[in-house]
C-alpha cells in the first residue's frame, strides 16, 4: 500500500507505541499532521516550542520512553533548542522531529533554513535529515533505538516537505527489540570486593533510566549493607528521603555537612550519575586532577567512564540493573559503615530543621506544609531559581517519579513539566513550584494546560526580581543592583484570565486554606505567594549578603 510520508511516519510512531506528541503547528510539516490525524496518537498542542520541547523531555523522563517533538523549521526548532539541551544534560531520551525546505530549495539560504547537522550537532545524540521517503521506517528505527542506547538523550530528525508528502510503498520496521540485563556475576563480585576495606564509603546516585522497583533495590542495598546514599542533583526522587540510610543530596547550596562527607569519603559508589561539576562542588570537593578516593563507577555508557574522573572499577552497566543484584546479595551490614552512616543521616536531619527567612510568607514553611500534607506519590516540578533551594533543602520525596525538574538548570521548566505530569497522571497531585521570573519564561503554556484539562497547582513565589542573580550580584558587586529587578504581572488574574483559579498569599498562615481552594478547583490553579524584598535564599537574606559582598571586597 502507497503512504505518504506524514502517514508513514505515523504508522512508525504507533508501532514504537507512542501515544502522545507534544508539537507547535507547521507548513513544513502538514503531511505529518495528516498523518497523525487518524493514528490514535495524541498531539498536544503548545503555544511555544519552548514550551513543547520541555514538556517532551518531561514526558521522556516520567515514562523512560523518547518524548516526541515536532516542530517547523528555522525559528520553530530553535525556540526548541532550550528543552533539547535539557534532554541531552538530563539524559532523557526524545526524538525531535523537524519540518525542513524542500530538497531543491537546499542550500541558497531560503526561507528558514537551518544546517540541522551544524546547529545541533553537540546537543542531540545524532542529527539526520531523510531525504528518501521509503527510508523513513529506517531513519525513524534508528532514532528511537538510539534515543534510549547508551546514556539516553535527544535525536533530531529533520523532515523535507516534499520527501513528506511524496507516496511510498515500502514496509513498516518493528519497535527496538527487548534488551535483557547485562549484569555478570563477575562485575558484581568485583564491585562488592572494591568496597571491601572502605572506612567511609558514599554511594552517589544519579542519571536516568530509573524506576520505583530500582528505588525499592537502592533503599533495600543500603539497608543491607549499612552504607550512606547521597543523590545528584535533583535526584531526590531516586530513594526515600525518609530511609535511614539516606544523608542528602549533592546540589547547589548542597549541606555544607555533605560536602564535607563527600570530601573525607576513601571509596564512592557511583551509581549512574556523571560526577560532574554540580556535585563535585564545581570540582573543588573533588578535583578530577587528585587526589581522589577508590571510586567504583556503574554507568550505561563505556565512553562516559573514564572521560572526567578516572574510575578504579568501572562497569559499563545500567546502574538499576547494577542495583538489581547488589539488593539480592545477603551479607551482614558493617559496623564501621553503619556508624558513618548514622552520622550523616544525622546531618541530614540538622540541615532540613528550617532555618527562618524574613517576611510574613516564608518558603521554608510552605515547603515544609507541602512535604508534610502531600500525599507519598504527589509530583513536584519546578525550573530554575533560589526558590527551588527551598524546594531542595526542606521536601522529602518519598518515592521514584515524583520529581521532574532540570538538571541543566534550565528557566520555565516547571510549568511544562507539570503539565506533561498531569496529562501522564491525571490522578495525582501535581504542583508546579516557580519564581517569577522562571514561570515568565513559559506562562503562555497555561493556556495548553486549559485546553486539554491539565489541573496543576502552580505557586509562584514572587520577590520581583531575578533572585539567584541578585544573589551572586551582591556577592561580587554589593549594592550595585543592575539587570535583576522585575516588573510583574497579578499572576493570580492572569491564570483566571485563562479561566482558572488564581489567588494571593500574603500571610503564610492562609497557604495551607489557599491550597486546598486549588486543589477543589479541579482546573489549572495559581497560588501567588508575595514574599518579602529581603527574601533572598534559604540562608541568607539581601543585607546578609550584600554585606558578604562588602566584607569579602575589604
Amino acid at each position: 500500500m502507497r503512504r505518504h510520508g506524514g502517514k508513514i511516519l505515523a504508522d512508525q510512531l504507533a508501532l514504537q507505541g507512542v501515544r502522545r506528541v507534544f508539537s507547535v503547528p507547521g507548513e513544513s510539516f502538514l503531511a505529518a499532521l495528516d498523518g497523525l490525524y487518524e493514528s490514535g496518537i495524541q498531539n498536544i498542542v503548545c503555544r511555544q516550542e519552548g514550551g513543547a520541547a520541555m514538556m517532551a523531555e518531561a514526558h521522556g523522563k516520567m515514562t523512560g520512553q523518547p518524548g516526541v517533538l515536532f516542530v517547523t523549521r528555522g525559528p520553530g526548532v530553535t525556540n526548541a533548542s532550550s528543552g533539547i539541551h535539557v534532554a541531552r544534560q538530563d539524559s532523557t531520551p526524545m526524538v525531535v522531529f523537524v519540518g525542513q525546505i524542500a530538497r531543491s530549495h537546499r542550500d541558497r539560504e531560503a526561507f528558514q533554513e537551518v544546517n540541522y547537522r551544524s546547529v545541533f550537532g553537540t546537543l542531540a545524540k545524532w542529527v539526520a535529515e531523510v531525504d528518501q521517503t521509503d527510508r523513513l521506517p529506517e531513519y525513524i528505527s534508528r532514532a528511537f533505538h538510539l534515543a534510549c542506547s547508551g546514556r539516553p538523550g535527544p535525536v533530531v530528525l529533520a523532515l523535507p516537505e516534499d520527501m513528506l508528502s511524496a507516496e511510498a510503498e515500502v514496509p513498516d520496521i518493528a519497535p527496538p527489540a527487548p534488551r535483557p540485563p547485562a549484569v555478570s556475576p563477575a562485575q558484581v563480585a568485583a564491585v562488592t570486593a572494591a568496597l571491601e576495606g572502605a572506612e567511609r564509603p558514599l554511594v552517589v546516585v544519579g542519571g536516568s533510566q530509573w524506576s520505583q522497583q530500582a528505588a525499592a533495590d537502592l533503599a533495600r542495598f543500603a539497608e543491607g549493607t549499612g552504607l550512606p546514599v547521597a543523590v545528584t542533583f535533583r535526584r531526590q526522587d531516586r530513594m526515600d528521603n525518609t530511609h535511614p540510610g539516606y544523608v542528602g543530596d549533592l546540589g547547589v547550596g548542597m549541606n555544607p555537612k555533605l560536602g564535607a562527607r563527600l570530601k573525607a569519603a576513601d571509596c564512592l559508589l557511583v551509581l549512574g550519575s556523571r560526577l560532574g561539576d554540580i556535585p563535585t562542588g564545581g570540582y573543588e570537593i573533588l578535583d578530577p586532577a587528585g587526589p581522589l578516593p577508590k571510586i567504583i563507577h556503574i554507568h550505561p555508557d563505556p565512553d562516559e567512564l573514564g572521560s572526567v574522573f578516572r574510575p578504579d572499577l568501572a562497569v559499563a552497566v545500567s546502574a538499576p540493573q547494577m542495583v538489581a543484584e547488589l539488593a539480592r546479595l545477603n551479607r551482614p551490614a558493617n559496623p564501621v559503615w553503619a556508624a558513618w552512616t548514622a552520622a550523616g543521616r544525622a546531618d541530614y536531619e540538622g540541615w532540613q530543621r528550617p532555618q527562618e527567612t524574613p517576611g510574613a510568607v516564608k518558603m521554608e514553611q510552605v515547603v515544609g506544609w507541602l512535604a508534610a500534607h502531600l500525599p507519598d506519590d504527589a509530583m513536584l516540578t519546578n525550573g530554575a531559581g533560589n526558590f527551588a533551594a527551598f524546594l531542595h533543602r526542606y521536601y522529602r520525596f518519598r518515592r521514584y517519579g515524583t520529581q521532574l525538574a532540570p538538571t541543566s538548570g534550565s528557566m520555565g521548566y516547571g510549568l511544562p513539566a507539570a503539565v506533561a505530569a498531569k496529562l501522564e497522571h491525571p490522578g495525582r497531585t501535581v504542583v508546579c513550584l516557580a519564581g517569577d521570573g522562571d514561570i515568565q519564561m513559559t506562562l503562555n503554556e497555561m493556556s495548553t494546560a486549559q485546553q486539554y484539562g491539565a489541573a496543576v497547582i502552580v505557586i509562584v513565589a514572587n520577590n520581583g526580581r531575578y533572585g539567584t542573580i541578585r544573589m551572586h550580584q551582591e556577592r561580587h558587586y554589593p549594592g550595585r543592583v543592575s539587570g535583576t529587578d522585575l516588573f510583574n504581572p497579578d499572576f493570580a488574574a492572569l491564570a483566571r484570565a485563562y479561566g482558572g483559579h488564581g489567588e494571593v498569599v500574603t500571610d503564610g498562615a492562609a497557604f495551607p486554606a489557599a491550597f486546598a481552594r486549588a486543589q477543589a478547583a479541579g482546573t489549572l490553579a495559581v497560588i501567588e505567594l508575595t514574599l518579602d524584598p529581603e527574601m533572598l535564599s534559604t540562608g541568607m537574606s539581601v543585607s546578609q549578603a550584600r554585606a558578604a559582598g562588602e566584607k569579602a571586597k575589604g
